[in-house]
């Protein structure tokens, strides 16, 4: 059976398979996909949310309500001319965070890693982490393939949508296979990367999904650069050999759980949180 829908089965697979991005490559083989189309799907994947975050770095850009654009341009500046804290490689990762999630507010094309709204997480994890490792993009390919393992699982046992769970579901997924992924591109054990997933969806949990206007832009696009930095923190904790003490398909369930607990106006309503305060007016002090 090279079929999963939990994390265990996923871990088991991966023991057999020898690498968890292996062990996913098998699962479209056996649905009937071919391996190097498979590769080759994902290497485009890749290449695409590369230009997203180029795209999304044009300080001219502005999106549909002028309220986001042209910001991750600034965070970069910043960053780069060591005004910022945390050093470099957070402060570039937060930046590509916001790049692609401004793209997609700006109309641009990206890969919803898992959706549209937390496009920016996995890539800016991934892009931060090769500039400071020199990880080949042959890596970055088979670590998006351990990203969609634990994608999968969550989108089976719990949810990906905000509508559904909050933005747990959606940044906080994407902040889950960001860290699998960011371990596995470090080497941790299988059972420590699905930790690292584990530690961001604990972390990350309850989080409500609150668009201003019904728009994917406040507070989603800032809730990416969230996300990544939880991403790189929840690898980091794994990759140190601290471990999860709980299993994380029973993470992945109270996040379910804690989804559907959530009233309707902190799922993507636009009727609370964020969503219900009010907005400077253009002579307001910002």
């Amino acid at each position: 059976m090279r079929d999963y829908s939990t994390i265990q089965e996923l871990i088991e697979l991966a023991k057999n398979a020898g690498s968890i991005s292996e062990a996913v490559l098998n699962a479209h083989a056996e649905s009937g996909e071919d391996r190097e189309e498979a590769r080759r799907r994902m290497t485009e994947s890749l290449t695409i949310m590369r230009e997203s975050v180029k795209e999304g770095l044009n300080p001219d850009a502005r999106s549909v309500s002028g309220r986001v654009g042209g910001q991750s341009h600034m965070l970069l500046r910043a960053v780069k001319q060591n005004k910022t804290v945390g050093g470099e490689m957070l402060g570039c990762a937060s930046a590509y965070a916001l790049a692609a999630a401004e793209c997609n507010a700006c109309m641009g094309r990206i890969v919803a890693a898992p959706t549209a709204g937390a496009c920016g997480v996995l890539p800016a994890a991934l892009f931060s982490v090769q500039e400071e490792k020199g990880y080949s993009d042959e890596a970055l390919v088979r670590a998006l393939f351990t990203a969609s393992g634990v994608g999968r699982v969550i989108a089976v046992r719990a949810s990906i949508s905000g509508a559904e769970g909050g933005c747990q579901a959606e940044c906080g997924t994407a902040a889950a296979m960001a860290a699998a992924a960011i371990a596995d591109l470090a080497g941790a054990p299988i059972e420590a990367c699905m930790d690292a997933a584990g530690f961001a969806i604990m972390n990350i949990m309850g989080l409500v999904c609150d668009p201003v206007g019904g728009l994917v832009e406040v507070p989603c696009v800032y809730r990416n650069i969230m996300g990544v930095a939880c991403a790189l923190t929840a690898a980091n904790l794994a990759i140190s050999g601290i471990r999860m003490i709980m299993p994380v398909d029973e993470v992945i369930e109270a996040m379910r759980r804690v989804g559907r607990q959530l009233p309707p106006s902190l799922r993507e309503t636009g009727e609370g949180g964020c969503a219900a305060c009010r907005l400077y007016k253009q002579e307001d002090p910002a």
